[in-house]
């Protein structure tokens, strides 16, 4: 069988085969893990082809996905050792540059970077990608095939991949209607009402932007208007630090991708 093999049977390549299977991505789509348990949940769930035996599992790849957490990155590479055969692979891991996998797990492999978000389940998710140098272009196809197929797709240069990987997350969306949510509750607004109201301001503000011609300046100029409801809240956060926390955040998640070269 040659096709798409992730190594790792985790909460990103469940998410990344949902989206696949909700796509009806034809090629095979074989998973490796060393939990057992994983592998039938997700053979049971999305029919995808298991493999318990990590040599066997890398025998019938054409496109290899390394998608377990970065501190396991170098031993898995380690196990997987001499591979004597050309062979596209993308890790998954945040902050491991493609001058650390090379020197792991060089030539005949062609490694690639990606950055999918667990949106991708829903065929609504936006996945960042950075090739090494000298990438055949038949291979970089095939790689920005596979992450098309369960959203957008961004090729951006390496040195930008922290920070795109802490600005990207969904959880930003997730924490934010917690937040908005929780605070409307404090109000006074039942939870239902909270929930609904926090998420029109988040989701369908944002798909309006999206999806209209208007610029984030005049919407934002549209939705508060001076002296206003809307107004005196965006002021009171800003004054309050709210663009400050922001960068704060996502300055510290930079430094927690950084410590993952090491």
């Amino acid at each position: 069988m040659n096709g798409v093999v992730f190594l790792g049977g985790g909460r990103i390549t469940s998410a990344l085969v949902a989206g696949l299977r909700l796509a009806q991505y034809q090629i095979p789509i074989v998973v490796y893990d060393r939990h057992i348990s994983k592998l039938r949940a997700l053979r049971r769930r999305y029919g995808v082809h298991i493999e318990p035996d990590l040599r066997r599992a890398i025998a019938q790849a054409t496109l290899l996905i390394i998608a377990v957490r970065p501190e396991s990155v170098g031993e898995l590479l380690g196990q997987i050792g001499r591979i004597r055969r050309p062979l596209t692979a993308v890790s998954l891991a945040a902050g491991i540059p493609l001058s650390r996998l090379r020197r792991q797990l060089g030539p005949p492999v062609n490694w690639a970077r990606a950055m999918p978000s667990p949106v991708c389940r829903s065929g609504r998710g936006l996945t960042a990608l950075t090739f090494e140098r000298r990438f055949p272009g038949r291979a970089r196809r095939r790689v920005v095939s596979l992450f098309a197929a369960v959203g957008s797709v961004l090729e951006i240069a390496e040195r930008k991949f922290d920070a795109f990987t802490v600005t990207y997350s969904s959880s930003h969306g997730y924490h934010a209607l917690a937040a908005l949510a929780g605070a409307a509750e404090k109000l006074g607004l039942d939870r239902r009402s909270a929930l609904m109201a926090a998420a029109h301001a988040l989701a369908d503000g944002v798909l309006a932007w999206r999806e209209g011609h208007l610029s984030l300046n005049r919407l934002l100029h549209e939705a508060a208007t001076p002296g206003g409801v809307a107004a005196t809240v965006m002021a009171t956060m800003d004054v309050a630090g709210y663009g400050r926390t922001i960068e704060k955040g996502l300055r510290a998640g930079m430094k927690r991708a950084r410590e993952n070269r090491r």
